[in-house]
């Protein structure tokens, strides 16, 4: 908790600066990034995290990483982590910053929960139709979930909706459990 506190203090510092260079749409690019790097590489992560690794080893790796691919405020970042030794907090500060980024511009996070990926058409379709609903942009975070069979769930905010075959058939076993027909035998 105190951790995540600290992940949400760092990206409004970073996002404030950013927004101050006009380049918070570069580092959210940035941080979007870094965050898919680190959530794809296991090792990555078990790395920056650990006690034992020296943050001057870890500095060497994020910047073989990200050196000349990401924004000077993302790089400044590194360091400002690195003197306070805070670098395995990266990923969580990253995910942090798409949040208040989002927040920023008016768009939420849209999550879909299906059997099978979406395809570029219907994810298009998806988010013509939060925006017609909700006045607002969303960016579409695709769950990929086979035990819902079919359908979909959408949850935008608070709202969910679940059109789900496997909530179909729950609903239909609720109706034959609560039937008051009594068969003859």
């Amino acid at each position: 908790m105190k951790d995540a506190r600290a992940a949400l203090r760092y990206a409004k510092a970073i996002l404030n600066l950013a927004t101050d260079s006009k380049s918070e749409s570069a580092v959210n690019d940035d941080m979007s990034f870094i965050a898919n790097t680190i959530a794809e590489n296991k090792e990555l992560e078990v790395m920056l995290r650990s006690p034992i690794v020296k943050s001057s080893d870890k500095m060497n790796v994020l910047k073989a990483l990200f050196d000349g691919k990401v924004n000077n405020i993302t790089l400044g970042l590194f360091h400002l982590l690195q003197d306070n030794k805070r670098i395995g907090m990266l990923e969580p500060i990253a995910k942090k910053y798409a949040i208040v980024f989002d927040h920023l511009k008016s768009t939420q996070v849209a999550k879909v929960t299906t059997a099978v990926a979406l395809t570029k058409e219907v994810e298009k379709q998806v988010l013509d139709k939060i925006v017609a609903l909700t006045g607002e942009k969303a960016n579409l975070e695709n769950v990929i979930n086979p035990a819902i069979l079919g359908g979909f769930i959408l949850r935008v905010g608070d709202v969910q909706y679940d059109a789900s075959i496997s909530n179909y058939l729950n609903e239909l076993k609720k109706e034959f459990d609560n039937s008051h027909y009594i068969p003859k035998i």
